[in-house]
């Protein structure tokens, strides 16, 4: 195996091919704005679609929003650097889905009876109070940023590997994002998520016969990397052979499993499918990204056994392909992992401003919105979220952004007590927000005890060594602050919040034969009666 150095050179067709497909997505997300329009003007069709997305649509733009483009980067230059390890996020795609199945159309059916569009305003309307449901959306908001950020490195990657240097380059890619998410909503990335997808999908099945085939077969493959993996500083290995790596591995998993869909810009896809049964339908067929993502990953493995030598990690994939193929080829490759940075990145700006508008603005300064106000403000939002990331990754060093987005899993995890139990069991409000701070306060100390440098904490309890994701240690403070919380509370007979919603509001109608029945407010929404739900008035 002999070392090979990639010169980032520009490349004229390679850049030709890129500009042809990227030039493409730019006029879909544009003409997006007039699929589907609605007659009227709301946060609900510009933030979610007007929640009649179908089966297909729904599969690609969540495929799209969660596969993102950081991750075709990132998880194949794990795989690279420390091999193994960086499969962790296959096992983590698929635990997720059943997950998905059992407790997504529950929060769908609450959100589309009550007019719910951030899972902030779910917790407002459960547990009746102001402070959880502003900790909810900060919290996603905190989580959300840095993520928009990660898919900017990607498409820095893919400029830097073709030769083009320079801000400008990513600034006009983002005020092309920019442009068209604020004309057409969640309707441009759910139609560029196809074109995405189609380009992903062909890029990775051509990979994984064609480079194989130029360098001996997957055995001389797995083989080579092996061997290459013990030399690194430090060591890695096609499987994990230690005790505390396989716990690190089954933590960061489930983790990871129970934090994907609570993070903002899933739960806002999925909240803009037309149906409970279609969020249902795409857990079932969604681990086809997982079996992708598998492929990908083996990508690390051939740049090893290719003798790749990136400048930095993440340049391990783009610069493989553009060792092992012609440039027209290339072009296509390096516009998928740019388009694939878009979509998520559309759909995580559309969320935050979302929870913005909905759980900030339209809750302490103007409660009074119209309609049309109230969608306004969202997209104006949408634009300072994206011009708060581009200056994020110009201005500071990347290193910043990974280490944000690692503490980002850490953060979202914290949610879950109120978001993913509160659609099962009713805790006490205080006891919530004591947990939830408890939560954020002990993984950020993790984090920051690790200096960022791994979500893996080493913890060393009752005689016992514990290997972990740091998300993990903290949910498990947070759910004993939240649980006894509660028990003492409701002891002391400590009035909760009032409860918004019924228990009929949970499950979806269906006629005599078990057949679903559309909700009430499906009608209410195509009549133009789709509201916003009302404040509580509860202060705490």
């Amino acid at each position: 195996m002999s070392a090979v150095t990639v010169a980032h050179d520009t490349d004229g067709v390679t850049i030709a091919v890129f500009l042809v497909l990227f030039g493409a997505v730019t006029i879909i997300g544009f003409v997006a704005a007039r699929w589907q329009r609605a007659k009227t003007a709301s946060l609900d069709e510009w933030g979610l679609g007007g929640r009649r997305f179908g089966s297909v649509i729904t599969w690609f733009l969540l495929g799209g929003d969660l596969y993102t483009a950081y991750t075709f980067v990132a998880v194949p230059a794990l795989v690279f650097g420390v091999g193994a390890q960086g499969f962790f996020a296959l096992p983590y795609t698929i635990l997720v889905y059943p997950l998905v199945f059992v407790a997504l159309p529950r929060l769908w059916t609450v959100a589309h009876r009550k007019g719910y569009v951030t899972p902030a305003d779910f917790v407002r309307g459960r547990f009746g109070s102001r402070n959880l449901s502003t900790a909810i959306a900060l919290t996603g908001l905190l989580a959300t940023m840095p993520y928009i950020a990660l898919q900017l490195v990607g498409i820095q990657v893919v400029l830097g590997a073709m030769g083009i240097t320079g801000d400008w380059p990513l600034i006009l890619a983002f005020a092309i994002l920019a442009g068209y998410t604020y004309q057409s909503g969640l309707r441009a990335p759910a139609l560029i998520a196809v074109v995405k997808d189609v380009l992903i999908y062909l890029t990775i099945i051509v990979a994984v016969i064609y480079i194989p085939s130029k360098l001996g077969g997957f055995g001389h493959i797995f083989d080579t990397a092996g061997a290459a993996l013990t030399k690194k500083d430090p060591p890695g290995a096609l499987i994990p052979g230690t005790t505390d790596a396989q716990v690190a591995y089954a933590t960061l998993a489930l983790g990871s499993a129970m934090a994907l869909f609570l993070y903002p810009h899933a739960l806002t896809a999925s909240l803009s499918a037309s149906s409970a049964t279609t969020l249902r339908r795409n857990a079932a067929v969604l681990p086809a990204y997982s079996f992708l993502l598998g492929l990908i990953a083996l990508l690390g493995y051939m740049a090893i056994t290719a003798g790749i030598q990136p400048s930095g990690p993440n340049y391990a994939v783009p610069d493989l392909f553009a060792f092992m193929f012609p440039g027209w080829f290339t072009g296509v490759a390096f516009a998928a992992i740019a388009i694939g940075a878009l979509v998520p990145a559309a759909v995580m700006s559309i969320a935050a401003a979302n929870l913005f508008t909905r759980n900030l603005w339209a809750e302490y300064v103007n409660p009074n919105m119209t309609d049309e106000e109230e969608s306004k403000v969202a997209k104006i939002v949408s634009l300072g979220v994206k011009l708060g990331a581009l200056a994020f990754v110009i201005v500071l060093p990347t290193k910043y952004a990974i280490d944000l987005q690692l503490l980002g899993g850490v953060w979202i995890l914290q949610t879950a007590p109120a978001v993913a139990l509160g659609l099962y069991r009713r805790m006490h409000r205080h006891a919530l927000l004591a947990g939830w701070a408890t939560g954020m306060a002990v993984g950020t100390a993790l984090a920051i005890d690790q200096s960022f440098k791994s979500s893996v904490y080493p913890l060393d309890f009752l005689g016992l060594h514990i290997n972990a994701y740091e998300a993990v240690y903290a949910l498990a403070a947070n759910l004993v602050v939240s649980i006894v919380g509660t028990l003492v509370l409701n002891a002391l007979k400590v009035p909760n919040g009032p409860d918004a919603t019924a228990p009929e509001d949970y499950v979806a109608p269906v006629d005599a034969g078990g057949a679903p029945l559309p909700a009430t407010a499906d009608e209410d929404r195509r009549a133009g009666r789709f509201q916003r739900p009302a404040s509580t008035g509860a202060r705490t």
